[in-house]
């Protein structure tokens, strides 16, 4: 082969730059503080985007949870003015509605205050919505927005 010096003594006869068989890598031991350092800010940098990317993620999937609960609430609403419609004794009056239908939406989610027949605040984690609820009459059915 040619370039390479292949011969099978000992010393420093290896074709690798700075090796010797005798002495195994010349005592190059680890990483200079310099590049230890370098890694460490680059480590810190990639951390800190994804912390900032996470926060925001985190904030999104909140509201969107929000904008469920929201969508749950009507949904329980149509269903129970639907029922109190099609019962023997009808439609009666919003309050029948409202108490009817099941407000807790789920684990994660609560109401500060406590939700009237004109609305409330829903909370899901850090997001907030102030709803306002539109009444049920016996044409149509009530919703929260």
């Amino acid at each position: 082969m040619t370039g390479f010096n292949l011969k099978n003594g000992g010393g420093s006869d290896c074709w690798l730059p700075g090796i010797s068989k005798q002495h195994g890598l010349n005592n190059k031991k680890g990483f200079t503080l310099l590049e230890i350092m370098a890694v460490l800010v680059i480590m810190g940098t990639m951390f800190s985007i994804t912390v900032k990317k996470f926060d925001l993620i985190s904030d999104t999937a909140s509201l969107t949870a929000l904008k469920v609960g929201v969508r749950e609430l009507n949904i329980r609403e149509t269903m129970v003015w639907t029922q109190i419609k099609l019962s023997d004794d009808g439609w009666s009056n919003d309050d029948e509605v409202f108490d009817a239908v099941d407000k807790n939406t789920g684990r994660g989610y609560s109401w500060n205050p406590v939700p009237d027949v004109s609305g409330g605040t829903l909370h899901y984690k850090s997001q907030s919505a102030d709803l306002d609820r539109k009444v049920s009459t016996n044409r149509s059915v009530g919703s929260w927005k």
